[in-house]
């Protein structure tokens, strides 16, 4: 088999008229060659770091759509299912991603639980951790979010890092605005990447201190303005991601999209191709082709450098996008899940107190960072009430894993003006997470998740809606054409309901995020990120 093209030669930067000649998936010749053909050819695309789980479907599903946008292989953190399922959900991502023709490379969970303070479904200790490494499946050591684990020499902590050295896997990290002397003992430990840089200022530090920056452009966290200025100085060290993508998202686009925005500010298209698809393969010993003789086949076929229409895409050898249509067929396979809670009642989500002030979750639009806000509180028969006025509305997570009391707080931002939302996605335990306008609204989302074992939902007083996640209450069983029109309906829901957040799903999942600063909720209460404790609703 033979394709002909204008052949990207990245290392070399360097384009040219050529033939490539495929024999049992491998690259067998490269040869200069004069033709008439227009499409360029090059290195398929590779999200350096992303959950899977947050596309709301299983692996092979992602696989069927991310073809389409030239993407070829991902660096998968599934800390998300296994902090449901633990290790068995480990496994049943990787044998899921096993049964199509795309490049998983799933990490070691470091943080299942993500903290102490928090319910999850499972624990994965550092012996987990060892044998999970010493899988060849397993291509690293996933983000090190308790970041103040590291600094503050916590054993356990420590032994994960230490079996990722033996087994001479790279160690990726997380951490989000930690600076100084701080950033140097965790980068000193042998964490290589920090893909949660939120300013210049932030990455160029970690840059010149040896880490390797990704720039993340996902459905809530939106990196790329703030760090793209970075690129055409440190092209060597810098690569693409997206965290967390939702499907309705995915289906418009990939790394494709980043590499376009940054070809539109003049970035040189080497420097960028170098960061989308050759840094994450170098970095994370991948088994990934990159355009050279002898290497596997993983190229894809592209309409142009400037807003990189994919036409065809290559994996092995094997042509897995053509003209429009995914050739990666449906996988069927067995559901799994961890959801043990119970219905709640109204008088659950009532906090009696006599604060006059209160803490308040500032959520920031394009953030998983928020802020700390004092406000007074309103207060009807004794009870916090949420101030629809003031945009001041009642959050709770609830323990989808036992029946203990839910967790209550109050956040700013999502503009409800009827009913609640609510998500048995949230990161990282993935007990439930709602908002709403009244403790009616918030029991009536909360309760709709738990009789569907996981989902997203909306309600106001006269419809409620529900995606329903039977996947670990996290994922879908269903394909993404299906489950992206029905986020998009579920999305415009929520906001002809008030809410005035981009993507208000991805933002809510992130509020129960402890290891993001700086005031977050999990199922135990208000927890402030900065000074990593808990602290009380009330101010005065």
């Amino acid at each position: 088999m033979k394709l002909l093209g204008n052949i990207v030669d990245i290392p070399n930067k360097r384009i040219y008229k050529g033939e490539i000649t495929i024999a049992n998936g491998k690259i067998a010749a490269i040869v200069e060659k004069a033709h008439d053909v227009d499409h360029y050819i090059l290195p398929g695309f590779v999200d350096a770091h992303i959950h899977i789980e947050s596309s709301m479907l299983v692996p092979s599903e992602f696989a069927r759509i991310a073809v389409k946008h030239g993407t070829v292989a991902t660096v998968s953190d599934p800390h998300e299912i296994a902090n449901v399922l633990g290790v068995a959900g480990v496994e049943f991502m990787i044998e899921n991603g096993k049964q199509v023709p795309f490049k998983f490379n799933f990490g070691a969970p470091s943080c299942v639980p993500a903290t102490s303070f928090e319910s999850a479904g499972a624990v994965i200790d550092s012996e987990g951790i060892k044998t999970l490494l010493k899988n060849p499946d397993i291509k690293y050591l996933a983000e090190l979010m308790n970041y103040p684990g590291v600094i503050f020499d916590d054993a356990e902590v420590l032994k994960k890092i230490a079996w990722a050295k033996y087994y001479n896997k790279p160690v990726d990290g997380h951490a989000p605005g930690v600076r100084r002397d701080d950033i140097t003992k965790y980068i000193n430990a042998g964490i290589t990447t920090d893909h949660e840089c939120f300013t210049y200022e932030e990455a160029i530090e970690k840059l010149e201190k040896g880490m390797k920056i990704l720039i993340r452009e996902g459905s809530a966290a939106k990196n790329f303005e703030a760090l793209i200025d970075l690129l055409p100085e440190h092209f060597d060290r810098m690569m693409f991601c997206s965290d967390d993508k939702h499907p309705d998202d995915l289906l418009l686009g990939h790394i494709n999209q980043l590499c376009e925005r940054a070809v539109s500010k003049r970035i040189d298209v080497f420097k960028v191709l170098q960061s989308a698809c050759i840094n994450p393969v170098k970095h994370y010993n991948l088994d990934v082709g990159l355009l050279q003789v002898g290497d596997a086949v993983d190229c894809i076929v592209v309409e142009d450098l400037n807003h990189f229409k994919t036409l065809q895409t290559y994996i092995n050898g094997e042509l897995v996008f053509d003209n429009d249509t995914s050739l990666i067929e449906p996988v069927q396979f067995k559901n799994l899940n961890n959801f043990s809670c119970e219905a709640k009642d109204v008088s659950d989500f009532e906090f009696v107190s006599a604060a006059k002030q209160i803490r308040v979750i500032e959520a920031l639009e394009g953030q998983l960072v928020t802020n700390e806000l004092i406000a007074e509180a309103t207060v009807e028969n004794g009870n916090l009430v949420s101030n629809i006025e003031n945009d001041i509305l009642k959050i709770t997570v609830v323990n989808r894993y036992q029946n203990p009391k839910p967790a209550l707080a109050f956040i700013k931002n999502f503009g409800l003006k009827e009913g609640a939302i609510a998500s048995s996605v949230g990161h990282d335990s993935h007990n439930i997470i709602a908002v709403g306008v009244s403790d009616e609204a918030i029991c009536k989302a909360v309760n709709l998740i738990i009789e569907n074992k996981g989902g997203i939902c909306a309600v106001s007083h006269s419809e409620e809606k529900i995606i329903p996640l039977p996947v670990a209450g996290i994922m879908s069983d269903k394909d993404c054409e299906t489950i992206g029109s029905q986020y998009a309906e579920l999305d415009h829901m929520a906001k002809s309901l008030g809410c005035t957040l981009n993507a208000p799903y991805m933002t809510l999942s992130f509020m129960a995020l402890l290891v993001i600063p700086s005031l977050k909720l999990s199922d135990k209460g208000l927890f402030n990120g900065k000074d990593f404790k808990f602290t009380s609703l009330s101010f005065d």
